[in-house]
C-alpha cells in the first residue's frame, strides 16, 4: 500500500467471496508503490446478500472503482448504468467504475487479459488464424469465448461435458461458435490454433482433464486460466505433447493492467515486476 496516501487519495479495491485468497491487492499496491502514487488498493467481501448495498454505498466516487471477482460479477453486470460492449458480450463484469455524477460504469478487463497473456507466453500467435476451443461453458468460458470473437476468431469451439450449456453460449455470441459435447473433443481438436481450459479441474493440482492433446496440431497453444498450481496436470499434459502453453498467472495480470489505469489514470511503472512477487506469495516457481 502507498506509504502516502491521504485524504485526497484515490481508493479502488476488490470484492469477491471470498476474497481473502485474491492477488490483485498485492499487484495494485505494488504498482502504487512504484508510481508514488497517493492511493491504496482495498479487499472488501461483502455477504453474498449483500453486494448490492456495497456497490450503491459507492456511488459518487467515494471508491475510484472496483474489482469484481467471484460470485458476483453477473450481478455487477446487472447495476451498472454504463456497461461496455465487452462486458456485455461476457455476460458478466470484473470491473466497476464510480463516476461523481453517480454513474456506474461496467467493463470486462477478463478478455483483454486473455489475449494479452497469449502475447507474452506465445509470441507470434494469431488469435485470427484458426479456430479456438474452449473447455467448459461458464462465466469464464463465455468470456474467453466473447475475447476471440472480438479478436476476429472465425470460430471458437465450445467443448462441454452437458451440450446444452454450450449450446446455450452459442446462441448467445452467434453462429461462429460451435457447441460440442466432451466425447468430441477429439473432432474439436482438429486443426485448431488454441485450446483454453476454462474449468476448475485441475484446481487442486491432483488429476485434471482427460482430453486428447495429442490430437491438436504441433503448433497449437494450449492455456489453462488456473494459476494455482501454476503448472496444472493440463499444461503438462500439452508440454509432454511439444505444444506452447500459457498459464493463469499471465492472464491475471494481463486483466489488471486496464484496471489499474483506469482507476488511476496512469499505466503500471514498467519496472515493478508483480508476476515474480506473485510467485513468491504463493510459494510457486517459474514453470521450466
Amino acid at each position: 500500500m502507498s506509504q502516502s496516501l491521504t485524504g485526497a487519495g484515490k481508493v479502488a479495491g476488490v470484492v469477491g467471496a471470498p476474497v481473502r485468497h485474491s492477488l490483485s491487492p498485492l499487484i495494485h499496491n505494488a504498482w502504487i508503490a512504484g508510481a508514488g502514487l497517493d492511493a491504496a488498493y482495498v479487499p472488501f467481501s461483502p455477504p453474498a446478500t449483500g453486494f448490492k448495498a456495497l456497490v450503491e454505498g459507492f456511488r459518487g466516487g467515494a471508491v475510484c472503482g472496483l474489482n469484481v471477482t467471484l460470485p458476483f460479477k453477473e450481478e455487477a453486470l446487472a447495476l451498472a448504468d454504463a456497461p461496455s460492449a465487452a462486458a456485455q458480450a461476457a455476460g458478466a463484469a470484473n470491473l466497476l467504475l464510480f463516476r461523481e455524477d453517480g454513474r456506474i460504469l461496467a467493463d470486462n478487463t477478463d478478455g483483454t487479459g486473455l489475449l494479452a497473456a497469449f502475447a507474452q507466453q506465445a509470441p507470434g500467435f494469431d488469435p485470427a488464424a484458426a479456430p479456438v476451443v474452449i473447455l467448459g461453458a461458464g462465466g469464464a468460458a463465455r468470456g474467453a469465448a466473447a475475447a476471440f470473437l472480438a479478436a476476429g476468431v472465425g470460430e471458437v469451439r465450445i467443448l462441454n461435458r452437458t451440450l446444452a450449456r454450450a449450446e446455450a453460449i452459442a446462441v448467445s455470441l452467434g453462429d461462429r461458435v460451435s457447441p460440442l459435447a466432451l466425447h468430441q473433443a477429439e473432432q474439436a481438436f482438429t486443426g485448431a490454433g488454441a485450446v483454453i481450459n476454462a474449468t476448475s479441474a485441475g484446481l487442486s493440482g491432483d488429476g485434471g482433464l482427460d482430453v486428447p492433446l495429442a490430437a491438436t496440431p504441433a503448433d497449437c497453444v494450449v492455456m489453462d486460466m488456473v494459476y494455482k498450481p501454476l503448472r496444472t496436470p493440463f499444461l503438462a499434459q500439452a508440454e509432454t505433447e511439444g505444444r506452447r502453453t500459457v498459464d493463469g498467472l499471465a492472464m491475471l495480470i494481463g486483466q489488471a493492467v486496464p484496471s489499474f489505469t483506469a482507476f488511476f489514470g496512469v499505466s503500471p511503472p514498467s519496472g515493478v515486476d508483480v508476476r515474480a512477487l506473485a510467485l513468491k506469495t504463493l510459494g510457486l516457481s517459474e514453470r521450466i
